[in-house]
């Protein structure tokens, strides 16, 4: 597999896929990362190449939205016997087509190692002297990025800013009934077990991640959004981390935290400008996402012939439109 550099991708720079405007796919809902078409009993989900972190957007990163949904599909497909997942059909490197759900107002994260720079991190939290996190009694004297007795789950309600949540109030808040959150609790740590398994035979610690569950017309739970990514996971170099925990470092990362640790060293903080992003940081991170993509599919990332991303789409998804 020949690596790819960052020249071969600066061409890129230019033609990042930052919207969609599409006006034959239904009424479009544009997320931090997604644009989302609404049909009948469908969505097309359009994984652009925008870029965001902390809660905000920051800017647009070469082929990640092909890289992004190509991980996810090939995670469905490495999940699909454990819970059903939302897939209808996959039409272009840069698309999805998937079924509607009612979706539950909770995010289920999943943490195997005490990490984290944002406000809802279990360390930030931890170094803040919490030890009751979510319901997960942590014990004194752990260290940055050391690795938990036992995978937790920590969720957060869906909003502007997502807000740490334990069992009781998301049957209090009825998010979820007692008897999804057991079997959501369940499969979700059945997921994290089975994306543990697959990233170690690729040289990788999955660290922690976040699922989205929806219900659909028969009242199945159901995985949906997108699944170990690198915009919903964090993933270590596993090679590395023992040394690089004995001598005080951050552990070797393939994901964004990459991109939160330099906005952190830029001094970006809520409130203050925001730094400058870089065509090399952006390059630095498209870097990330293909190296991600190839390591655990033991797949080449093919780079589009034709930097006309947009005008493939629209062309694949046409027998889409309504």
């Amino acid at each position: 597999m020949t690596p790819i550099s960052t020249e071969a991708l600066r061409p890129f720079l230019a033609t990042t896929l930052e919207s969609t405007d599409f006006k034959n796919l239904g009424e479009k809902y544009t997320g931090k990362v997604r644009d989302v078409y609404s049909q009948k009993d469908r969505s097309i989900l359009i994984a652009t190449d925008r870029q965001s972190a902390f809660d905000l957007s920051w800017c647009s990163i070469p082929l990640k939205g092909q890289a992004l949904n190509q991980i996810s599909a090939w995670w469905f497909t490495q999940i699909k016997d454990i819970m059903p997942t939302h897939i209808i059909a996959i039409p272009d490197e840069n698309a999805t087509v998937v079924k509607k759900l009612e979706m539950l107002k909770v995010e289920i994260v999943v943490r195997a190692y005490l990490t984290g720079s944002t406000g809802t991190s279990a360390w930030v939290n931890y170094n803040n002297g919490i030890r009751n996190f979510c319901g997960n009694e942590l014990p004194d004297g752990m260290k940055k990025n050391q690795k938990l007795s036992e995978t937790i789950i920590t969720p957060t309600t869906k909003g502007e800013r997502d807000e740490l949540i334990d069992r009781a109030g998301i049957i209090e808040c009825k998010l979820t009934t007692k008897d999804q959150w057991d079997e959501i609790h369940d499969k979700a740590l059945a997921l994290f077990k089975r994306g543990q398994e697959l990233a170690a035979k690729r040289g990788l610690i999955l660290v922690d991640t976040k699922y989205e569950m929806g219900v659909d017309s028969e009242g199945t739970i159901t995985i949906a959004d997108e699944v170990h990514t690198p915009d919903s996971s964090r993933y270590w170099i596993a090679a590395s981390y023992d040394q690089r925990m004995s001598e005080g470092k951050e552990p070797e990362s393939l994901d964004k935290e990459f991109f939160r640790l330099w906005l952190k060293d830029q001094g970006f903080d809520y409130g203050k400008p925001k730094p400058e992003i870089t065509d090399d940081i952006r390059l630095m991170l498209a870097l990330k996402y293909i190296q991600l993509h190839e390591k655990i599919t033991g797949e080449t990332f093919q780079i589009p012939k034709s930097p006309d991303v947009l005008g493939r789409i629209e062309k694949n998804l046409k027998t889409y439109e309504i």
